[in-house]
């Protein structure tokens, strides 16, 4: 030990001798069965897992995992809470700096960029775990008995910022093409998160579904094209 350097407390020494406390433990656990959920339902889907197939992929009873949640549909839920809340936030100060950089002037692409980008970054850095959620949120969205209420909750608010910024840079559009241009967008980014493979069979292998940052490159551009086309054609259409 240097000069001046305190030494521990007995607390803390017994504290390191013991390990990990009963409640460090537990949430070790239940980001263990979390994982391995979020894994095996962005490949099957709600009902093709059973708690027997998460308690096999980490090696536990089965009966584990009913002491940490009361059933599939209870884990499936907190698993899809667990990172919406990290993905909706980033999506929402990306929208809220945007909007302040650009001085209340947002453009279609400069607001599809904010939304987009920052969801498409956090797949791309966030490693296979963000890339399993991406394809688990993409079966949610496409899930018509249940998913649409998943959705509402977690993530209305963050559309919505994102349709307050369309509507300012394009005061003249009406609200029904706005809002079919988010559905066009939405719909491009849950078949881009599903990675399903097919784009790279039918190019040849040129493009690939698990692509990002070549979709990052296009996305915003491709799909602020397509917005402003189908208002300019309705604002034309009336003149």
């Amino acid at each position: 030990m240097t000069a001046g350097e305190n030494p521990a407390s007995k607390a803390e020494i017994k504290a390191r001798r013991k390990g990990p406390s009963r409640a460090e433990r537990r949430a070790e656990m239940i980001e263990k069965i979390m994982d391995a959920a979020e894994y095996l339902f962005s490949k099957h889907g709600l009902y093709g897992v059973t708690l027997k197939d998460v308690a096999r992929r980490i090696d536990v009873h089965h009966t584990l995992i009913n002491y940490y949640f009361d059933d599939k549909k209870q884990l499936f839920d907190a698993v899809f809470a667990r990172r919406a809340v990290e993905t909706s936030g980033r999506r929402m100060k990306a929208l809220d700096d945007y909007e302040q950089q650009c001085g209340g002037q947002p453009t279609v692409e400069g607001a599809l960029h904010a939304y987009l980008d920052t969801d498409l970054d956090t797949y791309i850095r966030g490693g296979e775990g963000w890339r399993n959620y991406a394809a688990f949120a993409a079966q949610v969205a496409n899930t018509p008995e249940w998913g649409a209420e998943m959705m509402d909750q977690h993530f209305d608010p963050v559309v919505l910022r994102l349709i307050d910024l369309l509507k300012k840079a394009l005061p003249e559009a009406k609200e029904e093409d706005i809002f079919w241009g988010y559905h066009f967008v939405t719909g491009a980014l849950v078949l881009t998160l599903a990675r399903t493979g097919r784009i790279d069979k039918l190019s040849g292998g040129i493009c690939r579904s698990d692509d990002f940052e070549s979709v990052k490159k296009r996305m915003a551009r491709f799909m602020a094209a397509g917005l402003l086309e189908i208002c300019e054609e309705r604002q034309s259409g009336q003149g």
